[in-house]
């Protein structure tokens, strides 16, 4: 089969009150582009009506059994893709769909990974999130940094690591995601950690963000899950390189 120029990965989890909005608003979208693209939705063992929504649109479901995770799904998505460009983005649109445009352009002109980030340019923060859960995230970001990107000074100047939405190069995702282990929100830091020991080219750009009330995060209980996940991620990779070396 022909390769799409791009392939977008969807994990959803019980999102049946707002996928099929946001589906109509991304094939308009994509419907309307010079290039040619595939959608790819995973459901990540939603226990509503969201498999049922999605399989009434034209693009490829794929199913968990189980609710595993974000970074399960997103995994499941980009290895499965087909794409020249993969990119996945969070079922709420937080991030508006047309922010495609200059993240794909970074990739065209050589980054191997582009990911959005609502640091660069508070501008562009169209409805910003609480005070209290930027708190936390830029408590959050200063934890990474000190437990896993200490040695990594190319990811120093990384402050948002958990933007929904990110590209990568077809062969840059096929390699970091076969490797990557970690099934919750944790996995953004996993990839970025993984893709600065590789070596590859990852480029920032600032995108619009507007805050969903309705975040999948869950205050009291997601952060610690998180803390817990990216503590492992170095030791977890040490494990899998000696493995390699023998």
């Amino acid at each position: 089969m022909h390769q799409p120029y791009l392939s977008l990965i969807i994990p959803v989890y019980n999102e049946a009150e707002r996928i099929g909005e946001t589906l109509q608003h991304v094939l308009g979208y994509l419907h309307k582009q010079p290039y040619t693209a595939e959608v790819l939705v995973v459901d990540d063992g939603s226990e509503d009506e969201t498999a049922a929504i999605v399989a009434r649109h034209p693009v490829e479901l794929l199913r968990l059994p189980s609710n595993r995770g974000k970074g399960a799904a997103v995994r499941e998505g980009m290895l499965r893709a087909r794409g020249l460009y993969r990119v996945f983005t969070d079922a709420d649109l937080s991030t508006p769909i047309e922010e495609l445009e200059p993240l794909l352009r970074e990739l065209e002109e050589g980054a191997d990974i582009c990911i959005g980030s609502r640091e660069l340019d508070p501008d562009r923060l169209v409805r910003p999130q609480p005070s209290y859960r930027r708190w936390m995230g830029r408590l959050f970001r200063r934890l990474v940094q000190w437990m896993v990107f200490f040695d990594l000074p190319q990811l120093w100047d990384i402050e948002d690591t958990q933007c929904g939405f990110k590209g990568f190069r077809a062969e840059v995702a096929d390699t970091l995601f076969r490797r990557a282990r970690v099934d919750g929100f944790g996995f953004d830091v996993e990839v970025l950690y993984l893709a600065a020991r590789a070596g590859y080219r990852i480029v920032q750009i600032p995108v619009r963000w507007r805050n969903d009330p309705r975040s999948r995060v869950r205050l009291l209980r997601d952060p610690w899950r998180m803390l817990i996940e990216i503590a492992r991620i170095r030791r977890i990779h040490r494990v899998c390189s000696q493995i390699v070396a023998r």
